[in-house]
């Protein structure tokens, strides 16, 4: 009846497949604003993600979880940041490099507090950045000359 057996707390392959389809959606046509956006809120995901499992003491998904929070932090936030705009790119890039430090430390010491943190250093970055968003979509496009 079944083709193959399941193993408990397995995720079906649909499950998958439907949250990669619903990503790629999100993404498609995003704004640089919104893509930004989505960047935070897949960090906080990754950061409560690692807060269960330490308290779970479930290693592997810890381990899972900081490792994709501290790339997304690095690839995603901090690498486009032009370190020659000004200050404001200049202090984002050192509050993400205290970030990552922060998640690398809470890993290897399973320190909930160092993710609280973090988590809430996220909340507040989030917030800021989803309050500008009126501002940034409404901002007259200019066309190159």
């Amino acid at each position: 009846m079944f083709s193959s057996p399941q193993t408990f707390g397995a995720r079906p392959a649909f499950a998958s497949a439907y949250k990669s389809v619903g990503a790629a959606t999100s993404i498609e046509g995003a704004s640089p604003h919104k893509l930004v956006s989505l960047l935070y809120a897949a960090l906080a995901t990754e950061i409560a993600s690692a807060r269960g499992a330490i308290a779970r003491g479930d290693v592997p998904e810890k381990l899972r979880a900081v490792s994709k929070a501290i790339r997304l932090i690095d690839e995603g936030l901090k690498a486009p940041l032009d370190l020659r705009a000004g200050e404001l790119a200049q202090n984002l890039h050192d509050l993400y490099e205290y970030m990552i430090q922060r998640l690398t430390l809470a890993n290897l010491h399973n320190d909930d507090a160092k993710l609280a943190e973090c988590a809430a250093l996220t909340q507040t970055l989030r917030e800021g950045w989803d309050g500008i968003a009126e501002q940034v979509h409404a901002a007259p496009v200019t066309a190159a000359a």
